[in-house]
């Protein structure tokens, strides 16, 4: 049976913001408004689209708790976010998705580490993450990206080498910069010698310490660039990744 697990991040800025329309009431007074029954018409459209193209009524809509793991590892992780505009009714549409949808929010984790742990729990569903964030690349599991609208098959060593990637290349958006002056054409060259996460972790910390910073460095920068899996979740508490043994 399919299950799809769905990134409610995304679907729900596009819902909310989709439903914004700016109104001139005289000459030069603008307002903006949110149109609720607009926005959750969008997002049953888009879970319609995507139950019929895979056979499935099974969906799991998962959401990014207020509190942040991250954090407590690199306290600048999306702190530049703050004074970004949400759209007006997006606290609105959430708390629909919450009570009518059964959204999932487990305390600390994004919606893409629960993606992630239940992409990876052992079922014998044939789970599909649908989302368009890059970050999901470095989860093995069937993802789907309906932005481009492509089905891929991550395998272990390619998630694991997307996250080696990460941790080299860091994330702006996500505030992790990454090795210094490391861009995605010369973490593509380095990873390129590897042939396991081993291999690959030997590359990342050789690269740090050419920029005059140790693994340590490189350990909190791999950390918050895990998006987690199942084994990294017991009993409601997170297990921070630790780099496999290296000759």
């Amino acid at each position: 049976m399919n299950h799809l697990l769905i990134d409610a991040d995304i679907l729900l800025f596009k819902a909310s913001a989709h439903s914004e329309k700016p109104i001139e009431w005289t000459e030069g007074f603008w307002t903006m408004h949110g149109f609720e029954d607009d926005a959750l018409l969008y997002f049953n459209n888009r879970l319609t689209e995507w139950k019929d193209r895979f056979e499935t009524e099974k969906v799991t809509l998962c959401l990014t708790d207020t509190e942040n793991w991250r954090k407590e590892v690199l306290p600048s992780y999306k702190a530049h976010r703050k004074a970004t505009r949400k759209p007006l009714i997006l606290p609105v549409v959430r708390q629909k998705l919450i009570d009518n949808y059964d959204a999932v929010i487990w305390d600390t984790l994004e919606a893409d580490d629960v993606l992630g742990i239940l992409g990876t729990e052992p079922t014998d569903e044939n789970r599909i993450i649908i989302s368009e964030d890059k970050d999901l690349k470095t989860i093995p599991c069937s993802l789907y990206n309906p932005e481009h609208k492509t089905l891929t098959e991550n395998s272990e060593f390619q998630a694991d080498y997307w996250h080696m990637f990460q941790t080299l290349v860091g994330d702006a958006t996500d505030g992790y910069s990454g090795c210094p002056t490391v861009g995605p054409v010369a973490a593509t060259k380095l990873l390129g010698f590897a042939f396991d996460q081993a291999s690959m972790w030997d590359l990342v910390t050789s690269t740090y310490r050419k920029k005059g910073l140790g693994e340590e460095e490189a350990l909190i920068q791999a950390r918050v660039a895990r998006i987690l899996r199942f084994e990294d979740y017991k009993k409601e508490e997170v297990s921070l990744w630790t780099p496999p043994i290296t000759s």
